[in-house]
């Protein structure tokens, strides 16, 4: 196995960050034998020293404060048992601290608002939609530059250039959150964009969540934080004299309005390329006709550094195919529902030619593009020519597409969607023999990468796209196996956290829209609690566990509902929404989810060495369990409503007692036999791993490989690439997302149950790993998973002679092995191969 070998080492939960503040988690990924110990040192300031345990994999700084504005160099090296040590070298660099630069802006009342929509024209069919300005700041470097980093946010977005080159791939920078709370900044090495001689700082800034249009809600559509986006950057540059030199925001900035003639997230954007500016961003640009920028403030008290990885676009798709089905008007199919844009290269043409690209998600049935579930999002993007050959591709908005129809050419160049999200890497991979399940988990990984754009929405393509919390914790074990989302939610959670009031309520989505606080709902607050929890078991790390904001949400609840039965204050109580079947009984959801978040809370308090508080919410939890089965639990083990979602919920949060959990189970297994998959989206995480914890795994089976409606592979045999918000595609175009993670939430079930991957209760970080592959009626199935520990990967077949199974089991960690025909094993690290001469489940 050789020796113990650190690799992939991250700083709070990223791999060589710029900006870091505070006191950063330094982390490590392990590969070949098992470790003894392990030191962490940061140069000459700081080393752990020796430490002697053996299942570490990470150590938070508790050095002297690291200096702002600096890199610093680390190095993790381990010992294994035969005495060998290996190391390993990252770096990360610390915040920005003493900000000077002025948040900046053109005068709001001299812009000229976008000119009246033209008869039928979408793309500018919502008044009041604002050009997007340029602005700029020519400077002399009088040496060579050594080091060059840019600082900078907006109320809004931008897009930065230095000497006519982007200086970031930040996409929708510096993305969503309530900005009268929290504004994030980034940092982007510039060093190799500026040199010596006259160099040109450049942005264009757009609306986007500040000021643009955001939500559904028809009596505050946008301006929702402000009126008018603005700006505020730093460029520090080191000389190579020795010298350095500060480029801020200030009032020598000039301004002008450019071709972008708006861009919004959900409206669209236009560029006009008559009126462009070519060099504007460039040096020996002549601004002299510009007008200078307003100073609109300098506080700087709401930037913060980011603390996740921005959006990005990180893949681009050809079309599927192309039909002409106009004179000038084409249907592009890119055969995947995503969340990006598209980029065209238009041939040449009259100036003025309007070429117009809308989006959807699907065609209507005479082939036309169905747009009607977009509800107020135009979703429409316009070109208008300058003649001459051109590439369009807008900078300030996406859309959630399969098709884009576009007007306006007799014949198209090359085409392209290009797919954005937040940057989240990729860590978990699975697939069986099954070609519909395979398509499935394809689709639940496109609906990830579709609604992970800044934060966890809801949907992509119409006027929602809200940082919804049920959805988000429903789906957060699927998104925690498919990619590394520990930065992404690190961020999120800081918005959740925002948007809790100070009686302790948690809302239903986050980042907040407005100054009303509208109270969550059970099972959309309750995120509040469950998020935190799950991330912590995920990567380990203890920062989730915000045991006052989770306490204080269990104490809002206690307070209004004294006799524990959850039935006050429920906010909207969307309850099991978009349950097929019976409604299950508000207060037995919400009681289920006063005693989960109860119970989690006084778990996190005792990971965070508060027993006092953790004895306080133990026994909350208990009473109101006691209050659960007085008023909800009958004697035969059924529970009030008798619904799947009701024993879903029942089982699965520990309800009842052991005496009725078998009864609750029995009746589970015969509303599942005979209506199918009757759970919404509070019960459908939990439906296959109760079925497979409760001795069912061949109802589990059935449900996955049922192809009639309610079902996963009812959409995937309807051509579905994503996974739908309601089970059947149907209903009223206003409430019908076909990319909609929710339903998703069996992916984490195909990783757990049909693989086998998971970790025994109580282990943190994948110490303690069960493998119990369920195999079903398929044939083989493998799965690997890159844990904050290390690779885990299982693959499984049947064969002619029975049941064979391999398993990695990354170094630090155990796993105990369950085959389907009952041997168990206990191994340590390594790989191991396992054979049995029966290969069939119950």
């Amino acid at each position: 196995m050789g020796s113990a070998l650190p690799h992939d080492l991250r700083c709070d939960h990223r791999t060589t960050p710029l900006g870091v503040a505070g006191a950063p988690l330094l982390a490590w990924r392990l590969e070949g034998a098992d470790p003894v110990a392990y030191q962490v040192e940061i140069g000459d300031l700081w080393s752990t020293g020796r430490v002697d345990d053996p299942a570490a994999i990470s150590h938070l700084y508790d050095g002297p404060r690291l200096r702002p504005r600096t890199r610093h160099t680390w190095r993790v090296t381990l010992w294994d048992a035969a005495g060998s040590t290996s190391s390993a070298e990252s770096w990360f660099e610390t915040a920005h601290d003493a900000w000077t630069a002025s948040w900046i802006a053109p005068d709001p009342d001299a812009v000229e608002h976008v000119d009246p929509p033209t008869e039928g024209d979408r793309a500018l069919s919502a008044h009041g939609l604002l050009p997007c300005p340029q602005l700029r700041r020519s400077f002399q470097v009088p040496a060579a530059v050594t080091a060059a980093r840019l600082y900078v946010s907006a109320k809004g977005l931008y897009d930065a250039r230095i000497n006519g080159e982007r200086a970031a791939d930040a996409e929708l920078a510096p993305g969503w959150t309530d900005y009268r709370r929290r504004i994030p900044y980034q940092v982007h090495d510039v060093t190799r964009l500026v040199g010596e001689g006259e160099n040109v700082l450049a942005f264009t800034i757009a609306d986007g969540w500040w000021s643009g249009f955001t939500g559904f809600d028809p009596r505050r559509p946008g301006y929702h934080y402000g009126r008018f986006p603005e700006l505020i950057a730093e460029l520090h540059l080191t000389l190579a004299n020795g010298s350095a030199r500060v480029v801020m925001t200030d009032g020598t900035w000039r301004t002008a309005q450019g071709h972008i003639r708006h861009g919004d997230l959900l409206k669209g954007e236009c560029h006009d390329l008559r009126a462009a500016t070519p060099g504007w961003d460039s040096p020996g640009f002549d601004d002299s006709s510009w007008t200078p920028v307003t100073v609109r403030g300098a506080d700087h008290h709401l930037l913060v550094p980011s603390c996740d990885e921005p959006v990005r676009a990180l893949r681009e798709l050809p079309p599927l195919s192309i039909t002409r089905t106009g004179p000038r008007t084409h249907l592009v199919d890119f055969g995947q529902n995503l969340a990006g844009r598209v980029r065209l290269a238009v041939p040449a043409q009259d100036p003025g030619t309007r070429v117009t690209v809308r989006h959807g998600e699907r065609l209507e049935d005479d082939g036309g593009l169905h747009t009607a579930n977009l509800r107020t999002a135009d979703a429409t993007d316009v070109l208008i020519t300058a003649g001459g050959e051109a590439l369009f591709e807008p900078r300030f908005t996406y859309h959630g597409f399969r098709y884009a129809e576009i007007d306006g050419l007799e014949s198209l160049g090359e085409v392209r969607a290009v797919v954005l999200h937040s940057d989240t890497r990729w860590t978990g991979a699975f697939e069986c023999s099954d070609p519909e399940i395979n398509q499935l988990q394809s689709n639940i990984e496109w609906g990830q990468r579709g609604n992970f754009v800044s934060v966890p929405t809801d949907c992509p393509q119409r006027d929602e796209r809200l940082g919804w919390m049920a959805d988000a914790q429903v789906f957060l074990p699927t998104a925690c196996l498919n990619a590394d989302v520990a930065a992404f939610f690190t961020k999120w959670l800081h918005d959740v956290r925002d948007a809790q009031t100070p009686e302790g309520g948690f809302p239903n989505v986050a980042p907040r829209l407005t100054g009303v606080a509208e109270e969550g709902a059970p099972g959309w607050a309750d995120a509040g609690v469950l998020v935190p929890w799950h991330l912590y078991e995920v990567y380990g790390d203890a920062r989730f566990l915000d045991v006052d904001s989770m306490g204080s949400w269990v104490d809002f609840v206690l307070r209004h509902n004294p006799d524990l039965i959850w039935r006050q204050r429920t906010g909207p109580h969307y309850a099991d929404w978009l349950a097929p079947g019976p409604a299950t009984p508000r207060e037995v959801v919400a009681t289920a989810f006063f005693h989960r978040s109860a119970d989690l809370t006084a778990r996190a308090a005792r990971v965070r060495g508060r027993h006092a508080d953790a004895e306080r919410f133990e026994r909350l939890a208990a009473d109101i369990r006691t209050a659960f089965i007085k008023t909800f639990a009958h004697p035969d083990g059924t529970v009030s409503g008798d619904t799947q979602t009701g024993y879903l919920l029942a089982l699965a949060f520990g309800l009842l007692p052991a005496s009725l959990a078998p009864g609750a189970a029995r009746r589970l297994a015969e509303l599942v036999q005979e209506h199918g998959p009757q759970a919404g989206f509070l019960g459908v995480n939990l439906l296959c791993p109760v079925l497979s914890a409760t001795g069912r795994p061949d109802l589990a089976h059935a449900l996955l490989r049922r192809t009639d409606p309610p079902s996963w592979l009812y959409q995937v045999r309807h051509g579905a690439t994503t996974v739908w918000e309601r089970w059947d595609g149907e209903g009223a175009p206003s409430m019908n997302s076909f990319n909609h993670y929710a339903f998703g939430s069996v992916g984490e079930w195909l990783y757990s149950g049909v693989a086998g991957i998971s970790q025994a209760r109580g282990s943190v970080a994948y110490r303690d790993l069960v493998i119990r592959p369920l195999p079903g009626d398929l044939t083989w199935a493998r799965a690997s998973y890159e844990s904050v520990r290390g690779r885990i990967a299982v693959s499984w077949e049947r064969t002619s002679q029975g049941f064979v199974l391999d398993v990695s089991v990354p170094p630090g960690a155990s796993a105990t092995v369950h085959l389907p025909d009952g041997q168990t094993h206990r191994v340590p690290s390594g790989d191991h191969h396992f054979a049995s001469v029966r290969g069939d489940t119950p």
